[in-house]
């Protein structure tokens, strides 16, 4: 355990490193060399702990690595959403670490996104178009492509595989496998698109009616809103005489008031409805159906049990290289991951192979 800590630290302080590297605005890029330099002083203090008599951290792992690779392809903001993902993990090794050494626990070490904003508000030459700036890109990665590229690729490979191998036991056919194949591949990537459709307008559309009837109230009822935002800073500890000298002061421009009052009292970030509903359904259906074709494709050229084991075969390499990647979320062991996530879909295709079976006798009967 103590050596796992030992390299997530480690990575996590290689990340922020290339996350500063990349970084075109100085504030946050300096943001992200104090993060890497947090994350190395964490590692420097396991490896002292481990008592190993060396003095030189190890190398950044593979998934690091990967990770790298993956930002400078695809643009590094997926790698902020890993390693937010994976500070939880990092932040209750620092808290061991410290209670080992009897080091006093400030409370930062369960949140580094505080850690973050505490670095963006100590940074003296700090923007507000600096902070939203980091913000909503903290924020944009939260639900990131490169996860929904892997669960809806594992969504429809697995789906698609089990019903392939159901309809492959209830008849030899090839044609038959053919058809149920594509077809459930068609209606399965239709159906997670229109999903992914309703699921992102609809939340549009609440968030929509809810800052225009935060609109609404401001007109209607400025006094009361000005009450309330200086309600939220006093929440938030700011002493109730500068809460309303802030509160009266926004409150001096609707618009930037209408814009607080949406982030604070809604929680509502703007940024987040900019994103298209359209966009996200195509994606969606491309992503489950490149998953699902891949136990389909032999039934193309082969049929019978050669077609079966080839698409077991294909399958089961695809599951593997899924469980591969989500190790890049989770730091677990790719060999660990990958063979779960082929046991969990052969026996998923066993079963619907079985009952395909027995249907199949029980019709020719």
């Amino acid at each position: 355990m103590k050596n796992k800590n030992l390299q997530t630290e480690v990575d996590a302080s290689f990340l922020y490193s290339r996350l500063a590297e990349v970084e075109e605005d100085k504030t946050i890029a300096n943001v992200f060399r104090q993060m890497s330099d947090i994350e190395k002083g964490h590692a420097e203090a396991f490896l002292r702990k481990l008592n190993t008599g060396s003095v030189i951290l190890p190398p950044p792992s593979a998934r690091a690595k990967v990770l790298d690779r993956i930002g400078k392809i695809f643009g590094y903001d997926y790698v902020l959403a890993v390693l937010m993902d994976t500070e939880k993990s990092i932040s209750n090794a620092v808290i061991v670490a410290k209670k080992q050494s009897g080091a006093a626990i400030t409370g930062a070490e369960t949140n580094h996104v505080k850690i973050l904003r505490s670095l963006l508000d100590n940074e003296a030459k700090v923007t507000g178009t600096n902070l939203a700036k980091f913000e909503s890109k903290h924020r944009s990665v939260g639900g990131n492509a490169l996860r929904a590229a892997v669960l809806g690729g594992n969504d429809g490979l697995v789906s698609n595989f089990s019903l392939v191998m159901g309809i492959a036991g209830a008849t030899t056919g090839q044609s038959g496998v053919l058809l149920a194949g594509v077809a459930g591949l068609l209606a399965g990537a239709l159906s997670m698109a229109l999903g992914e459709w309703i699921s992102v307008k609809s939340s549009q559309e609440l968030y929509e009616n809810q800052i225009q009837l935060e609109k609404e109230e401001i007109e209607a009822n400025p006094e009361g809103e000005e009450k309330e935002l200086a309600l939220i800073y006093m929440a938030k500890g700011i002493p109730e005489e500068q809460a309303l000298k802030m509160a009266a002061d926004i409150m001096l421009n609707t618009a930037h008031a209408h814009e607080v009052l949406i982030k604070e009292e809604l929680g509502i970030n703007p940024e987040e409805l900019k994103g298209s509903a359209m966009e996200a359904a195509i994606y969606s259906f491309i992503l489950f159906a490149i998953g699902a074709v891949i136990p389909v494709i032999p039934f193309f050229f082969t049929k019978g049990v050669t077609a079966i084991a080839i698409s077991i075969a294909c399958s089961a390499a695809g599951l593997f290289l899924i469980g591969s990647a989500i190790t890049l979320f989770t730091g677990k062991s790719v060999w660990y991951s990958g063979f779960r996530q082929v046991l969990f879909g052969l026996i998923a295709a066993a079963i619907t192979f079985g009952i395909g079976r027995l249907i199949g006798v029980s019709l020719a009967g």
